[in-house]
C-alpha cells in the first residue's frame, strides 16, 4: 500500500470512528505524527477528504472537520436518487442483458431468504448490506452509461449519501423489519419495471426507494445508541 493511500485510509477512519471531532482543526504535523507516513502523501490525503466533503478548507490555511446537518444529508440522499432513478430509466429503456436480470433477480433472492427469518442478527445485517450493494451496483451496470456510472460513484462517495448509509443504525431500531420490508418490496417492483421496460415508472420508484434513507436517518436521530453505529455519525449535526 502507498503511503498516499495509506494516509487516506488513516484519516478517514480517524474521522468516521469519532477520533477527531467536528470543527476540529487538522495539522499536517500532527497527521504526520499520528499516521506514520511523511508530510505529502498527508497533504494530498487532506485535499481528498476535502473532495469527498469530510474536511472543509480554512480560511487561515489547513483543514477542519466538517459538520453535516439534516438538510446537506437529505440533498445528498436526493441527489443519488435522481441518478439512480435515470440509471432505472436508461436500464429498462435499453432492455438490460438476461444476465443483468438475473443479477438483479438474485439480490432479492437473498434478501428474501433474510427476511423469512423470525429475528435479524448482526450478521444477517452485514448480508443485507452486501445483496443491497449488490442491487444498486446492478442497476448502474444495467444503464450501461459510464457517465452515469461515474457520477453515481461520485455522489455515493459523500458522507451518508450511500444506499447502505443508515444500515447499521436499523439493526438496532424497532422500525428495522418494517423498513426493510418496504425496501425489499422497492427492490422488486423496480426489478419488474425495467424488465417490463417501463421506464418512467422505474425511475419514479427508484427515486422513491432512495427517499427511505431519509427516514431511516429521522429514526436513527431520535436515539443515541443507533446513531452511534453510523460511520460519522457524530458529525451529524440535528436540528433543534
Amino acid at each position: 500500500m502507498s503511503q498516499t493511500v495509506s494516509a487516506l485510509l488513516g484519516l478517514r477512519e480517524l474521522i468516521l470512528g469519532g477520533e477527531l471531532a467536528r470543527g476540529e482543526r487538522l495539522s499536517e504535523n500532527a497527521m504526520v505524527e499520528r499516521l506514520g507516513v511523511s508530510r505529502t502523501p498527508v497533504r494530498a490525503a487532506l485535499a481528498r477528504l476535502a473532495e469527498e466533503g469530510l474536511l472543509e478548507p480554512i480560511q487561515t490555511g489547513g483543514y477542519a472537520v466538517r459538520a453535516f446537518s439534516e438538510q446537506e444529508i437529505h440533498d445528498a440522499i436526493d441527489l443519488r436518487g435522481t441518478l439512480e432513478g435515470l440509471a432505472a430509466r436508461l436500464a429498462a429503456e435499453r432492455s438490460a442483458s438476461g444476465r443483468q436480470l438475473a443479477d438483479l433477480a438474485e439480490s432479492i433472492a437473498d434478501i428474501d431468504a433474510l427476511l423469512t427469518r423470525p429475528t435479524l442478527s448482526e450478521d444477517d445485517f452485514a448480508l443485507f448490506m452486501s445483496a443491497n450493494e449488490r442491487f444498486h451496483t446492478t442497476l448502474v451496470e444495467c444503464a450501461d452509461s459510464e457517465v452515469i456510472a461515474r457520477e453515481i460513484g461520485r455522489v455515493c462517495a459523500l458522507p451518508f449519501a450511500s444506499p447502505s448509509g443508515f444500515v447499521r443504525a436499523q439493526a438496532v431500531l424497532p422500525e428495522a423489519r418494517a423498513i426493510l420490508t418496504i425496501a425489499q418490496d422497492h427492490h422488486h417492483a423496480i426489478a419488474d419495471a425495467i424488465a417490463a421496460r417501463e421506464g418512467t415508472r422505474a425511475e419514479a420508484l427508484m427515486r422513491e426507494h432512495a427517499r427511505l434513507a431519509r427516514r431511516n436517518l429521522q429514526l436513527a436521530l431520535r436515539a443515541q445508541h443507533a446513531i452511534d453505529r453510523i460511520p460519522g455519525g457524530a458529525l451529524i449535526r440535528a436540528r433543534k
